[in-house]
C-alpha cells in the first residue's frame, strides 16, 4: 500500500522543460525575463501596484522591518500561532516580539485582542494569515491605520486567499509570500514583498539589487548598501506555471477540506473556521482533535499507517528560546499548539483511507 504523503506539488517537469532548456541556452540564470514577468503577473493577480522577489518569506520579513528602520528599543506584535520565522526577524534587529494571542477558531490574531498590545514603542504589527486564513485581516488593518502603525501580513501561506473580495496581497502596508514546498506555489525556496507604496517600492528596488541603481560610466552606480535576496531564473518559471492554475488549485483543495469536514465533524473533529466572507486557499487542512483524542499518538498512529500528517503549527511564545526569555503564557496559542492536526490535502488523496485509520481506534 502506498504511503500518503502530506502535500503533493503542483508543478511537473514537463511543465517547466521548454522554458528551463532556453534559460540554459541563454545562460541568463538571474535577473532575467522570467523573473519580471513573475512579478507583473503576481502584481495584476494580487492587485498591488509593485511586487518584489525574495529568497523566502523569512528574508523578505526581514527586509520589510529594515525598511521600517525597526531596531532596538523597538516592539513588534505578531500573531502568536506561526512557523517561527515571523518572530525570529524581530528578534534578530534587537526589536522585542509581543506575542498576541489568537483565536481559538480561526487561528488569527484579533482586534480586540491586539488593541490592548499597542503602545508607543509599537513600530509594526505581523498579522499571519495562519494556515493561509485571512479572517480578520480587515479589521486588524482598521486598527493599525487608526494607530498610524504599519502593517505586515505574513501570507507565508495565503497566496489564492482574499478577505472581503480583496486579495492577501492588496490589503496591509506590505504582504510577505512564501513560495517554500509546502505551499500552494513552490519554487523550492522563494518568497515575494508587495506594497502600494512607490516610496518603498524604490528602497526595495535598490536594497534588493546590492544598493544598485543606474549606472556610473560604463558600470551600476552603488548608491546605498543592499543584499542579494534574488529569485533566480529558473525558479521564476516554475512560479509563473503554478500562479496561472492557482485558482483550480484553491478550488480543488476546498473540495477536499469538505470531504473531509463530512467524515471527520461527525467524529469530534472541528475544522480552523473561516469567516463568511474569506476564500480560504486551504494551505494547511486542520483540526482540532476531540478532547478524548491524543493527538501526539494519532500522528504516530496515521504514520505507522503510512500517512504522513503533522501538528497545526507553533505557538512560538511556548518555544524553548521564547518561553525562557519572555515566558508569555497565551492560553488559546498553547492549547492549538498541543491540539490540532494536520492532514493531506490534494486532489486525488484517498480521504477515506485517511478517515477510515483516524475511525479506526488511532485516537485513543
Amino acid at each position: 500500500m502506498n504511503n500518503i504523503r502530506l502535500m503533493r506539488p503542483y508543478i511537473s517537469y514537463d511543465e517547466v522543460e521548454a522554458e528551463f532548456r532556453g534559460v540554459f541556452g541563454s545562460g541568463m540564470f538571474t535577473r532575467g525575463e522570467h523573473v519580471e514577468a513573475f512579478r507583473k503577473e503576481l502584481s495584476q493577480f494580487t492587485g498591488a501596484r509593485h511586487v518584489h522577489l525574495a529568497t523566502s518569506a523569512t528574508t523578505a520579513l526581514w527586509v520589510c522591518l529594515k525598511l521600517l528602520d525597526i531596531g532596538p528599543g523597538d516592539e513588534v506584535v505578531v500573531s502568536d500561532f506561526s512557523f517561527p520565522a515571523a518572530a525570529n526577524v524581530v528578534e534578530d534587529l534587537g526589536a522585542t516580539p509581543i506575542f498576541a494571542d489568537v483565536s481559538r477558531d480561526t487561528y488569527n490574531m484579533e482586534a480586540a485582542t491586539l488593541a490592548p498590545l499597542l503602545g508607543p514603542r509599537t513600530k509594526a504589527v505581523i498579522f499571519v494569515d495562519a494556515l493561509g486564513n485571512p479572517s480578520g485581516l480587515h479589521d486588524v488593518g482598521a486598527l493599525c491605520r487608526s494607530r498610524g502603525i504599519p502593517l505586515i501580513e505574513d501570507a507565508a501561506c495565503a497566496i489564492g486567499s482574499s478577505e472581503g473580495g480583496a486579495l492577501c496581497g492588496s490589503v496591509a502596508d506590505l504582504t510577505c509570500f512564501s513560495f517554500h514546498p509546502r505551499k500552494l506555489i513552490s519554487t523550492g525556496e522563494g518568497g515575494a514583498i508587495t506594497t502600494d507604496r512607490d516610496d518603498w517600492a524604490q528602497w526595495l528596488d535598490v536594497k534588493l539589487a546590492h544598493g544598485a541603481r543606474g549606472m556610473k560610466g560604463v558600470a551600476l552606480d552603488f548608491v546605498d548598501y543592499g543584499y542579494n535576496f534574488r529569485l533566480p531564473e529558473l525558479q521564476a518559471i516554475m512560479g509563473r506555471k503554478q500562479l496561472a492554475k492557482i485558482d483550480s488549485i484553491v478550488d480543488e483543495r476546498n473540495q477536499v477540506r469538505d470531504a473531509y469536514r463530512s467524515l471527520l465533524e461527525p467524529m469530534g473533529f472541528l475544522p480552523q473556521r473561516v469567516n463568511a466572507d474569506v476564500r480560504f486557499n486551504v494551505q494547511s487542512l486542520v483540526f482540532s482533535v476531540p478532547p478524548d483524542c491524543n493527538r501526539n499518538r494519532l500522528i504516530a498512529g496515521l504514520k505507522a499507517s503510512g500517512i504522513e500528517s503533522t501538528i497545526g503549527t507553533y505557538a512560538m511564545s511556548a518555544s524553548t528560546y521564547y518561553a525562557r526569555k519572555y515566558a508569555v503564557q497565551n492560553t488559546n496559542s498553547h492549547w492549538l499548539e498541543e491540539n490540532t492536526l494536520t492532514l493531506p490535502c490534494y486532489g486525488g488523496v484517498d480521504i477515506s483511507r485517511v478517515c477510515a485509520a483516524i475511525k479506526g481506534g488511532l485516537c485513543r
